[in-house]
């Protein structure tokens, strides 16, 4: 830091102090009068709960305040990349993980100092870790993490005599047969949602042994991959694939979720996250839905649902005492003394939301809500979760795929051929990226 910033700073603290009365800055000697700010996307009972571990953080560290700002989800990223480099620019950020490399190569995910880095690897789960693991280190806390499996209506599997949701890609095209009749679909995918179209499918691809990447090397040609869109393509063929019951986003997922909640769907792959939705369109017919592991290719040893996670990264650009404040903060917000019987603040307010925490030691203060049948499978197959690879270039590498794998369902190409120029084209955008 440079003598001029110092002596700003130490200024600034003594008339600090000398306002409040008290002396001293936090309890481990951060600066006095260091103010940070939080930039999150979450709604307004979100940001009373940040800003409630806020407050008692700096009862904890008097002369540090944090301030919470909320954006819509849109401007999350262009409101860290417009703002991040000024004095006044975000100091923590909550960000959705496949960002983190571009947020790393522009110096706006700072390193994580080592007491937070042992925290982390102490404290989650090592694929997470690895998930959020960027050019040598950690760059941050995960706190939201989202993962898939295989929801089905038990009604409809009673009526159509299926004992037991399939386990096995053979028993997912046997029940979606049974299934399909009187304008309903066996088993539904999404499009016009690159998330949606792309995790679903690589779940089945990790389920059968495949990856998308090898380090920076495509597998999209991968046998194990391709498999996944022959899958596809024999549903579609069969009938118990319907295109025209796909469309979908991020918002309400569309006709995509009111074709599941109606009995027109009778399995679908999805996301944890959305379990509220369920429950608001299905009212009492919510007690039909089963969830199940994502059924295991023939290559496959186990199911490997693909997972992605959100997580709160410190500024690299702002000053060293707004960033030791900031990984002081982001500790005690994840620790187990911020939250309520042995939870974070940040576990209480994601299961507040009904989304699952991260963090070991959340995850079994908040045992008795994550134990209902819904979200107790994704609770179980989180250990076997494989990250969606976050790298340079990953947002244009998802819609790539996507744009392969619709085109499988619509019938505008084979799955070898879909295969084929996926591979080159995300190749080439990842040595574009610099990957």
């Amino acid at each position: 830091m440079k003598t001029s910033t110092m002596r700003t700073v130490a200024v600034s603290a003594a008339l600090a102090m000398m306002a409040a009365g008290c002396g001293g800055g936090g309890e481990d000697g951060t600066p006095a009068a260091t103010k940070i700010s939080f930039l999150t996307h979450w709604g307004p009972d979100q940001v009373k709960a940040l800003e409630a571990a806020a407050q008692a953080f700096q009862k904890r560290n008097q002369g540090v305040t944090v301030d919470i700002r909320a954006v819509p989800f849109g401007n999350l990223l262009s409101t860290l990349r417009t703002q991040g480099s000024s004095p006044n620019g975000p100091t923590i950020a909550s960000v959705y993980d496949l960002w983190l490399p571009e947020l790393v190569r522009d110096g706006l995910a700072g390193d994580m100092p080592a007491d937070a880095e042992a925290d982390l690897a102490a404290n989650w789960p090592k694929n997470l870790v690895e998930g959020v693991t960027k050019q040598g280190g950690p760059r941050g806390y995960p706190n939201e993490v989202d993962l898939y499996a295989l929801n089905y209506n038990k009604k409809l599997f009673k009526e159509a005599g299926i004992a037991a949701p399939p386990r096995t890609w053979a028993e997912l095209e046997a029940a979606a047969a049974k299934l399909t009749k009187d304008g309903r679909q066996g088993f539904g995918v999404i499009t016009s949602w690159p998330a949606g179209v792309v995790h679903p499918w690589l779940s089945l691809v990790n389920s059968n042994g495949g990856r998308l990447l090898d380090g920076a090397v495509p597998k999209l040609d991968d046998p194990r991959t391709l498999a996944a869109a022959q899958l596809y393509s024999r549903l579609v063929k069969s009938g118990a694939t319907q295109a025209k019951m796909s469309n979908a986003n991020a918002n309400t997922t569309g006709p995509y979720l009111d074709n599941f909640v109606n009995g027109r769907t009778g399995m679908i792959i999805m996301a944890n996250w959305w379990q509220g939705a369920l429950k608001e369109a299905m009212g009492e017919r919510y007690q039909d839905v089963g969830v199940a592991p994502i059924p295991v290719g023939p290559d496959g040893a186990t199911s490997a649902s693909v997972s992605y996670s959100w997580l709160t990264v410190v500024n690299g650009k702002a000053d060293q005492a707004k960033q030791q404040a900031a990984w002081k903060f982001l500790t005690f917000l994840n620790g187990k003394d911020s939250g309520r019987n042995g939870s974070s603040a940040m576990g209480d307010i994601l299961t507040s939301m009904g989304i699952l925490p991260s963090s070991i030691s959340d995850l079994k203060a908040h045992q008795a809500e994550l134990s209902d049948p819904f979200l107790s499978v994704y609770v179980a197959e989180l250990a076997n979760a494989v990250p969606f690879p976050s790298v340079l270039g990953g947002e244009a590498m998802s819609q790539a795929v996507q744009k392969h794998v619709e085109n499988v369902v619509f019938g505008k190409e084979t799955p070898e051929a879909a295969m084929g120029a996926a591979q080159r084209e995300v190749a080439d955008i990842l040595t574009k990226a610099g990957t």
